[in-house]
């Protein structure tokens, strides 16, 4: 059953590329009208003229760094000031940092909690009765780094797992209101994260690549269905999520480690990269 969403309107963060870019498309794709939230003003503005014109949807931009304390809050007020209600919210925003974390500053790791897991959960929190009211959607990004600890990009996966644990909890809680409440879980996807995390480990390691395209048409298959409060995108990812449960702790531990390249300590090892908005 597809969605039908004319009508309504959907707020998707990290909206300047990749899997952002994709949930608009798919969203305008099924008539619901936009706000596109980034840091990259320029960025929104093509997606908004693109999709506008390609679907007849009105799209507001709104350029912010959710990775900034209160951030959340912040849109949440912007929103009110324009007169927007929202009935659709896809969390995407969100990057990850790699190296061992003893050489990432805290301030880049306090960074990437806030976007990760601090605004989510303040944009949810905030906009939950409006969503519960339209009988809305909720669609949190978080990955497989989520099903195990993952060496070299600790912090990310602490942030991953609370994304899933959180959404999943939440599917449950509103249950019998008519809200969609989703998970989606990509593994390696062609967007900007390895360029933001400083990594192309997961693009080698876990298998082929799906396109952010294909990940997105996947998570909406999922969301139509509402039978599940979490989905893995793509079926090598999917086995190999069924299998960690299956092995000894510190054996996916290892793993994890040996497919995050074995980061280590070294003398000068550059630890930080430019904030982004790849989940």
């Amino acid at each position: 059953m597809t969605l039908e969403l004319h009508g309504t309107t959907a707020l998707v963060t990290g909206a300047s590329s990749g899997i952002g870019v994709e949930f608009a498309r798919a969203l305008a794709a099924r008539g619901s009208d936009l706000v596109l939230v980034a840091r990259r003003e320029d960025r929104l503005e093509a997606v908004a003229d693109e999709l506008s014109a390609a679907h007849g949807v009105s799209a507001t931009v709104i350029a912010a760094d959710l990775g900034e304390p209160g951030a959340g809050a912040r849109l949440v007020e912007e929103l009110a000031t324009r007169g927007l209600r929202i009935h659709t919210l896809v969390n995407n925003a969100g990057f990850g940092t790699y190296g061992p974390f003893g050489t990432i500053p805290l301030a880049r790791t306090a960074q990437e909690i806030q976007l990760n897991v601090g605004t989510l959960v303040e944009l949810t929190s905030a906009l939950m009765p409006q969503l519960i009211e339209a009988r809305g959607i909720v669609v949190n990004l978080g990955s497989t780094a989520a099903f195990q600890p993952t060496p070299g990009m600790a912090v990310y996966g602490a942030t991953k797992a609370f994304v899933l644990s959180f959404t999943e909890a939440l599917w449950q809680e509103v249950e019998g209101t008519g809200m969609r409440v989703l998970a989606v879980c990509p593994g390696s996807t062609a967007s900007e994260f390895g360029a933001v995390s400083g990594t192309t480990a997961s693009s080698a390691e876990f298998g082929a690549r799906q396109t952010s395209a294909e990940m997105v048409a996947e998570a909406m298959r999922s969301l139509e269905r509402t039978t599940a409060p979490s989905m893995v995108a793509g079926r090598r990812n999917r086995v190999l999520a069924r299998l960690v449960r299956l092995v000894p702790r510190r054996t996916a531990i290892a793993v994890s480690d040996r497919v995050m390249g074995r980061a280590r300590v070294r003398a000068g090892q550059a630890a930080s990269h430019p904030a982004g908005s790849a989940a």
